[in-house]
Formats: structure tokens, sequence, C-alpha cells
């Protein structure tokens, strides 16, 4: 959502970030200016014994409130502020038939566990009515078979309202930025995902890179007012970066670790960059995403369960971002240019 509210900014549009109250201070760090406003979503409970998509099925009553919910109270924030266009990421309920809706989403299909995939069709169905709702869906990716998301958003029917926007990432704004200066050798970690299995990894991860060369940069993504520096043997801590300085961090390691979240490996193609990618266990989508693309040779993976030994990282090195980046950029300005066209001959009838 930052490189899109960064372009409405940039067009002088008024835009509006509404997020629950645990990502506000990261959006205010990464949009200063905005107006914010606390708009609570459905917050997943991940648990240490069962898989997620186990978990979620047991709280799908609590879904389908959350859903219900936020309908209603999207009603009154347009009413409240005046709003012409609402998007959203991957939230049910967030359409309207008074105002121009726009749903992203990197999945029309959810991919359900290998011995229930014959049951995906469900699911797709279901996203099929909800992405239906809006004026228009966008998927974060490219259309071709040069394609992050792979089955995810390939290979099935879309509904005529689904337009490809090309990859996002709040770092690709400074990627023509130059080396950091005093550059030194050392591994990243990005930490990223729900609680517990975070910390499972970032203790799997201090134990085996504790005393391990070169150093080891750990980026725990908690954003703050300040940034909180500790050090532990060969490893270094912070709490939160800017992202110019998470890119220098990034892009100068010799190897990275991260989960296979979707906005992290948009960040990291966008930097041209290459990971050793641990899914979250139980995650189908990371699961899943993980084994694509190191089956397409952009990234390496290894299951969270099998970090007990040793690991050998990836050379950080990679060489497809600059076309991705630059087709990017057109497929995302032409969506938004049909978005606000499509506002517009609304207003009008």
């Amino acid at each position: 959502m930052i490189p899109v509210a960064r372009i409405l900014r940039d067009m002088n549009h008024n835009v509006i970030i509404g997020s629950g109250e645990e990502h506000l201070s990261f959006f205010r760090n990464e949009l200063p200016g905005l107006m914010f406003i606390e708009f609570r979503g459905f917050k997943p409970v991940y648990s240490r014994v069962f898989p997620q998509y186990l978990a979620l099925l047991l709280k799908t009553p609590i879904l389908l409130y959350h859903i219900i919910l936020e309908h209603f109270q999207l009603k009154r924030i347009i009413r409240d502020h005046s709003i012409d266009i609402v998007i959203s990421d991957n939230r049910f309920g967030l359409w309207n038939r008074n105002v121009t809706t726009a749903y992203v989403t990197h999945m029309p299909l959810i991919p359900f566990p290998k011995p229930f995939r014959f049951l995906e069709f469900i699911g797709i169905l279901l996203h099929r009515a909800v992405i239906k709702k809006y004026s228009l869906c966008f998927i974060p990716d490219l259309p071709g078979e040069f394609n992050v998301s792979g089955r995810l958003s390939h290979g099935i029917k879309l509904p005529n309202n689904v337009r490809y926007i090309g990859i996002l990432s709040r770092l690709s704004a400074n990627f023509s930025s130059p080396p950091a200066s005093g550059k030194f050798e050392h591994n990243t970690v990005v930490l990223s995902g729900p609680e517990p299995q975070r910390d499972i990894l970032k203790q799997k991860l201090i134990r085996l890179l504790k005393n391990k060369k070169p150093d080891t940069v750990m980026l725990e993504g908690k954003p703050g007012i300040t940034k909180i520096i500790n050090k532990s043997g060969n490893i270094t801590f912070y709490n939160h970066l800017q992202a110019s300085e998470m890119e220098e961090i990034i892009k100068d390691s010799n190897g990275i670790i991260s989960r296979s979240g979707y906005s992290t490996i948009m960040e990291l193609i966008s930097l041209n960059c290459s990971a050793l990618l641990i899914p979250t266990p139980g995650q189908t989508e990371q699961e899943y995403l993980a084994e694509h693309l190191s089956e397409k040779g952009w990234f390496s993976t290894i299951s969270q369960s099998k970090i007990n030994g040793d690991i050998t990282l990836p050379l950080n090195k990679a060489v497809w971002s600059v076309e991705i980046i630059e087709e990017s950029r057109i497929l995302l300005s032409t969506a938004l240019k049909e978005l606000l066209e499509y506002q517009h001959s609304k207003g009008q009838s």
C-alpha cells in the first residue's frame, strides 16, 4: 500500500491511511504528513501446535463477523471523511456501492494443503464473488510467464475487473541510490510475520549465527518512534530502520534470510536481491511461494524444522529487476489512471 499511497499523494490527492493500531506507527514513519485513522481488521491467531489453515478454519465465524463489521464501519468512515475511493489490502468487506473501491490481492486462488487441493475450486468461487463486489481488483504481479505469484493468480479464470499492477515495493523508490559508504561484510536476516513463529525462527537463527562469520544484521521489523540497537555475539539487532537504511543493509549483504511473505519477496526483487526463504510453518501461501520461486531458480528455500545444523546462504545476486521495475511502473500507472477515471465517471453519473 505504501508505493500506491505515495503515487496518489504525489498526484495531489488527499490520502487517508486506515490501519490497525499495531501498524499505524509503521505507516507514520513511511508516509509522514498524511492523515491516519485506526481501522481494525481481522487479526488471525497463530498456534505453536496447529498449522495456520486449521487455526484459520476454527476462526471462520470470527472472520465473517469482522467482514460484516468492517463493511458497516466503512460506511461511517466514507461519510465522515468525504471519501471518493477506497483501496484495501485483502479486506473482504471494504466494498461500497456509492464510491469506487479497489481490492488488492496476490492470490485469487487461496492454496490449500496438498491433501485438500481438490477443494481449492470452492475457495476460487468464493473469492471471485468477493472480487466482483469491488469496482476493480489489483494484483501486484506481472501478467506473463515472468511472474512471482505463479498459480496463485495465473492459470485460472479471473473476473473482468482484475488488473495486474506489477511488483510493488516501498524500497523501489530508492532503486537507483548509491551503495552505502562504510560497507562491511555481513549477512542479513529479515524477520516478519506473526508470533509465535517469528520468535521461534529468531531463536533458531540466533543459535546458528551467533558465533558465525561474517557478522549478521537482524532486522526485527518492529517499528517504533526510535530504532533500538542490540548486539549479541556476532549479531546486531535493529527493531526498525527507515526504508533507505534498510535498503542499504539488504543490498550490501553477502547473503539474506527471510520469510517468504509476498511483500518481503517483492521488496527483495525490487532491490535485485536473492535470499534463503523460510516459510512460516503451516502457512500454505508462503510454503507454495518458497517452493515455486526456488524451482524457478530465483531464491533458495529450507523448512523451519530443518534449521538444526549449518545452512548455506545463496549469494545475494540477481539480474532481473531493471525490466521488472520498469514494467511494474507502467502497469501501476495505467491501473491507477483507470481507477481515477472510473471514479470520475461514477461521480458524473
